[in-house]
């Protein structure tokens, strides 16, 4: 058995300078991080940053990974080259203390230590949301790391080689046959940047043809892209209609099996490939906390600061911060309101050590954007609507900006211009186990 050591600072310390704990290296607690980096004097608090991984992963793009447009090392915001002064745990945080102000973090070493913080920053995001569906956690595949867009790009060209490789029409139809279940942000980017993939392939494969592909994509709702923009939803509903991807809406998955999708319409898809991108739910960490929850979220005031625990703030997907834009609603699980609380709530923190008040969270909504592989996109920006090459440059321009490093910028402008001006290796790489790829159990 492991032995356990709690890191306190004496008493003396603790007076002189404070502990600021964050929990999750995600969109939320990186912003956070670097926001505390600038407004925090050098000896007026230590800051600890609790992350399973060294790097931030820019979720946004996942899909053009998947696609191979973009490097996985380009998409990864390293920890410790932008966060100079913040003390990196990589490990996972297994429990926390919120009377004693400790959090148990078990290391990747394997060693288990206790620190003590006197303001906790929760930001550890979200999992792909869990489902009793029979057969969801051993047959489909998630999309929400790096290493599983690896792996999905690799499967993907994977049922190409042996679908070109057997005779078995059946056979050759399930491994053709690619669903898709979710057709929010991710979703819908997912299979239309892969979809373009399997195009561009095809000429390796002798035996087969266009015909032969078949997308489809589910959702439980009565659009895909629910909840955004209608201009945006119509423009992505008929270009990928027009592209041969099945859109099915109102309809969502029954049951898998290892050759078969059951859906809800009363359908049966044979395939060997599904996608789980169907929401997302809060760290199951929150729920260990014993804390009033909202859809799963952990209960937040517009400050971010969680109710009854004044040295406590959450942020990001874990949150269920109010949207004081649209009373009675919660803020959005994006990658744009996640950035712009976790400075939110660094800014709050510096406040509260100070002894100043604190500032509510309100956003301006920017605009949504949505990249439908090769030249075609859809966005509105400042609630201008726009499609085609105008819109594309304006997603390209929203993710450039956003990403958070020079270094980063720049290798991603890089791969987009090679990848105008070059061919695409469609190659597998087998960098990735399968079951690192696949849907995490239940919660």
């Amino acid at each position: 058995m492991t032995a356990m050591t709690v890191e306190r600072p004496t008493t003396q310390q603790r007076a002189e300078r404070p502990v600021v704990l964050i929990v999750g290296s995600g969109h939320a607690g990186f912003e956070a991080a670097k926001a505390l980096e600038r407004l925090l004097h050098a000896d007026e608090a230590e800051v600890l940053l609790v992350s399973d991984i060294d790097h931030m992963n820019y979720v946004s793009l996942l899909p053009e990974v998947s696609a191979g447009i973009l490097d996985p090392r380009h998409n990864a915001v390293a920890l410790h080259r932008v966060l100079k002064r913040t003390r990196i745990l990589l490990g996972e945080a297994r429990g926390i203390n919120l009377d004693a102000h400790t959090t148990t973090v078990r290391h990747s070493s394997g060693s288990i230590r206790e620190y003590h913080w006197d303001r906790l920053l929760l930001t550890p995001g979200s999992v792909p949301r869990s489902s009793t569906i029979p057969g969801l956690t051993e047959h489909a595949f998630a999309f929400r790391t790096l290493p599983q867009a690896v792996y999905l790009r690799d499967h993907v060209l994977q049922q190409l080689e042996i679908a070109d490789a057997i005779a078995d029409p059946a056979h050759r139809a399930a491994r053709c046959t690619f669903v898709v279940v979710g057709g929010g942000h991710s979703g819908t980017e997912f299979i239309a940047q892969m979809q373009l993939v399997v195009e561009r392939a095809l000429p390796r494969f002798p035996t087969l043809t266009r015909h032969e592909l078949r997308w489809v994509l589910l959702d439980a709702g009565p659009t895909i892209l629910f909840e955004l923009d209608p201009h945006l939803v119509r423009h992505a509903t008929a270009r990928l209609t027009e592209r041969g991807i099945d859109i099915r809406t109102n309809t969502t998955v029954d049951k898998i099996t290892e050759d078969a999708a059951f859906l809800s319409d009363g359908d049966g898809i044979a395939t060997r490939t599904v996608v789980w991108t169907a929401g997302v739910a809060a760290d199951p960490l929150v729920a260990a906390l014993g804390l009033p929850t909202e859809r799963g979220r952990v209960v937040v005031n517009p400050d971010l600061h969680v109710p009854g625990h004044p040295n406590m703030f959450a942020a990001g997907d874990a949150a269920a911060v109010p949207d004081l834009t649209r009373p009675g609603r919660l803020c959005g699980a994006t990658a744009q309101h996640a950035t712009r609380q976790g400075r939110r709530a660094a800014a709050n923190i510096v406040a509260s050590l100070r002894g100043a008040p604190t500032r509510n969270y309100r956003h301006r909504d920017l605009g949504f954007v949505i990249d439908l592989g090769g030249r075609d996109a859809a966005a509105n920006p400042l609630h201008v609507p726009l499609s085609g090459l105008p819109a594309k440059a304006v997603t390209k321009g929203y993710h450039l900006w956003a990403m958070p490093t020079v270094t980063n910028k720049a290798r991603v402008l890089t791969d987009w211009l090679l990848d105008l001006v070059t061919s695409n290796q469609e190659v597998r790489l087998g960098f990735v186990a399968e079951a690192a790829a696949r849907v995490p159990g239940g919660d």
